[in-house]
């Protein structure tokens, strides 16, 4: 098994966030405003506000990716729009990036990691747990439908 090379947004990258992420919601949900936002324009709404778009690739393919959205808080990120593709799904891949995506906050003197999910996604929120994450006791409102779990870790 080779190991993913995980590297930052570079231009030209938005197609690809897109497709991983599209791909998975579509299976399983329906592409909401809040998701074209950030897929559509992940510059304007991820990297220029402090977030930054991790990837994953496999012999110079992508296969993976992960935002950290910054909150209004300013010490707070979003972990968003995590996704693999189906062919490299179980290859500890997800894993690999929420550790780094984790390791980024931490770089960035950020306090807090949250998160949205929803309970049909057994595997993410498997995954999720195994990073940390635990259940918030009051959930607060989101931008998405499909949300009807929402995690934190606390750093």
């Amino acid at each position: 098994m080779s190991f993913p090379v995980l590297r930052d947004f570079q231009p030209g990258d938005q197609p690809i966030f897109r497709q991983l992420n599209e791909e998975w919601i579509s299976r399983y949900f329906e592409l909401e405003p809040a998701d074209l936002k950030a897929l559509d324009h992940p510059e304007d709404y991820i990297l220029t506000p402090g977030g930054c778009i991790l990837f994953a690739e496999l012999d110079g393919e992508v296969v993976g990716t992960c935002a950290l959205i910054k909150m209004a808080d300013g010490c707070s990120y979003e972990l968003a729009k995590m996704a693999v593709a189906p062919a490299a799904q179980g290859q500890q891949i997800g894993y690999q990036l929420g550790q780094a995506a984790i390791q980024r906050v931490r770089d960035l003197r950020g306090q807090r990691v949250y998160l949205e999910s929803n309970a049909k996604l057994a595997p993410a929120l498997a995954l999720y747990r195994k990073l940390g994450f635990r259940d918030l006791a009051q959930p607060n409102p989101s931008p998405y439908a499909r949300a009807d779990v929402q995690m934190e870790l606390l750093l």
